[in-house]
């Protein structure tokens, strides 16, 4: 039945940090379990039970029932004693956890009942249909067109990561396997323009030699041919661990692998971009693609990728021509901020009364004080790269694992593709050949379920998943905020807090540092106490008052762009260069509740007075 979708309210769609919607939840798990059960039930009334009551009733069935509630008391135990809080409505400041949709767990768990596995159709037509609609969706989140385009559902980021440079390295190679095939469809082109044929280019030369496709496709790259003609595969230095293993992994390997610096702010460098890929052609060798980040896992930080498509226009005039992936596991579902009610990217200069209209901030300072026309560019650009990873599991908020990748043009899906005869036919309308197009083998509806569950009562615009990343961005701000300049007395001594940079998405990394002091080492090993006592390593989870995360940034991975921050904090460069590294607490602000300004001034004094124990603490180990 279509309906109008109401205003969404955010606090209906959470089992609340105190449980307080556990009435809703419960009425919808069992409306959805009875249904399974009444589901067997009419199947084939005629049959009758295989568990009869004479089973139920004897001394063996009885201890085996036992036996298993006495093993989920030892699972409840375990689960409430070694979890972290993440659910609370301001305490958790920490990795990437937080409150999950309540849609999405009911749709989850109800789908497990089913167990499909969304490879084989024979045994998943229902999640298998959700699948591919929740691919759609994520593509018209991006802008891309609806029929050209495609997406699915994986496991994670990183195998999303991984067959973002599959279809790179496959791509790149087709032309050097048509040459060999069908030679007069490239006639006079060198080597050196082949390896440099835009996607657009390859995908229209495939298209005319349809009866050959399979022919060229052996010929290419997964053959294991021209895998050293390929070139560099380029990426941030706050890149994702992950593609290191996709390069490895891909038999690309990791000497392709090259970082390009990061600027203070911790976007990739657009000028120092453009001096290695000009580097690298004067020597003849290729870019087989260019990787930019939307929400790096370190900083937040959104890669200015309109910057990065201008370049590549601007080098495509010269013959060089790369293929673009954006890594937007964590901030792609912020992207629907930026769609207005019909899913249309909105005009920068309208952005306040679709705001407005739709209650996205409640704070018009806080939205003025993250939303850049930096920020903004770079959300609009990513409609025109090729591949985009996107998470469900983070900024969806959606139970882990729902990774998936997006592609602009769903023929880009003919170079990676195979076909298993006793999953799929040749031929068979999608989703039916899904499988023939990802890397993984079986997987399970019930995260398609979870996905679809959570598109249909959010919408990926403005009038639902906008609204969240809002309340998530807006409590990021607030924090960001409470953070500055805030100052401790511990033992006499004062201890003030440093904000690393203004964060272009939801997470805040900041420091402590005691006044003059101008050790680093000092203050590396301060906040790494603080990190102990703020964690599960040196305090007990259900007595902890404040939760965050940590890490690093030394010199192997990010160059001196922390220098202008450790700089401006009151250390030498000498002293920098003696160190290497400055250890940064690192908070996700995923908090659907603390946007909300008496929910979280309540919170700050709660988390100040936690702090200043967890540094009275750590200064003791120093």
């Amino acid at each position: 039945m279509n309906y109008q979708i109401p205003e969404i309210d955010l606090k209906a769609l959470f089992i609340g940090h105190k449980g307080e919607n556990a009435d809703l939840f419960k009425e919808l798990l069992l409306k959805m379990v009875d249904e399974h059960i009444g589901w067997r039930q009419n199947y084939q009334p005629q049959d009758l039970p295989v568990i009869t009551p004479f089973d139920k009733d004897s001394s063996s069935f009885k201890n085996t029932a036992n036996h298993m509630r006495s093993v989920f008391d030892e699972l409840s135990s375990k689960l409430r004693t070694e979890s972290m809080p993440w659910h609370t409505a301001g305490r958790f400041w920490g990795h990437m956890n937080s409150e999950t949709l309540m849609p999405s767990i009911l749709a989850y768990t109800s789908a497990m009942l089913w167990n499909g596995n969304n490879v084989a159709y024979e045994s998943s037509p229902g999640t298998s249909q959700m699948e591919e609609e929740a691919g759609h969706q994520l593509c018209k989140m991006m802008s891309y067109k609806a029929g050209e385009s495609w997406g699915h559902i994986c496991a994670d980021g990183s195998i999303a990561n991984l067959e973002g440079i599959w279809y790179a390295r496959n791509l790149k190679s087709l032309p050097l396997a048509i040459k060999e095939v069908a030679p007069e469809h490239v006639e006079g082109k060198s080597e050196w323009e082949l390896l440099n044929m835009s996607t657009d280019e390859i995908l229209d030369l495939m298209d005319k030699i349809p009866e050959q496709m399979d022919e060229v496709k052996a010929k290419s790259a997964r053959s294991g041919r021209y895998l050293n003609k390929l070139g560099k595969w380029l990426i941030p230095q706050t890149k994702h661990y992950s593609w290191l293993k996709s390069a490895d992994i891909i038999g690309v390997g990791l000497d392709a692998v090259e970082a390009i610096d990061v600027d203070s702010s911790y976007h990739m460098d657009i000028e120092k971009l453009e001096t290695r890929i000009r580097e690298l052609a004067a020597e003849q060798i290729p870019v087989l693609g260019v990787v930019g980040v939307v929400g790096s896992t370190e900083e937040g930080q959104i890669d200015h990728i309109d910057k990065m498509v201008a370049l590549r226009e601007k080098l495509q005039a010269e013959g060089i021509y790369f293929y673009i992936h954006v890594d937007a596991a964590y901030g792609g579902y912020a992207r629907a901020i930026f769609l207005d009610e019909n899913d249309e990217f909105i005009p920068y200069n309208k952005i306040d009364e679709v705001f407005e209209r739709n209650h996205v901030f409640t704070d018009k300072k806080l939205q003025d004080e993250w939303l850049t026309e930096d920020v903004y560019n770079a959300f609009d650009a990513m409609s025109k790269v090729e591949s985009i990873t996107i998470d469900p599991h983070k900024m969806g908020y959606i139970p882990y694992a729902a990774g998936a990748i997006v592609i602009r043009d769903i023929r880009m899906r003919d170079a990676i593709s195979y076909f298993a005869t006793y999953v799929f036919e040749k031929g068979a309308d999608i989703p039916a050949l899904l499988g023939a197009y990802i890397l993984e083998g079986s997987k399970a509806g019930a995260t398609a379920a979870a996905v679809w569950t959570a598109h249909k009562v959010l919408p990926l615009n403005v009038t639902g998943y906008g609204k969240l990343m809002g309340a998530s961005l807006e409590g990021a701000y607030r924090f960001y905020n409470f953070l500055k300049d805030l100052k401790f007395n511990v033992n006499g001594k004062v201890i003030i807090c440093h904000p690393l940079t203004k964060p272009d998405f939801n997470m805040v990394d900041y420091t402590f540092n005691e006044e003059g002091n101008t050790d680093l080492e000092r203050m590396n090993k301060l906040n790494h106490e603080f990190f102990n006592y703020s964690s599960y390593v040196k305090s007990d989870i259900y007595s902890n008052e404040f939760f965050t995360s940590h890490t690093d940034f030394a010199i192997p991975d990010y160059g001196h762009s922390p220098l202008e921050y450790v700089k401006g904090i009151g250390f030498s460069e000498e002293e920098w260069n003696r160190v290497e590294k400055v250890t940064i607490l690192r908070a996700c602000a995923l908090s659907p509740y603390a946007h909300d300004p008496e929910v979280f001034e309540d919170y700050a004094a709660k988390i100040k007075n936690a702090i200043q124990e967890n540094l009275e603490k750590a200064v003791m180990e120093i």
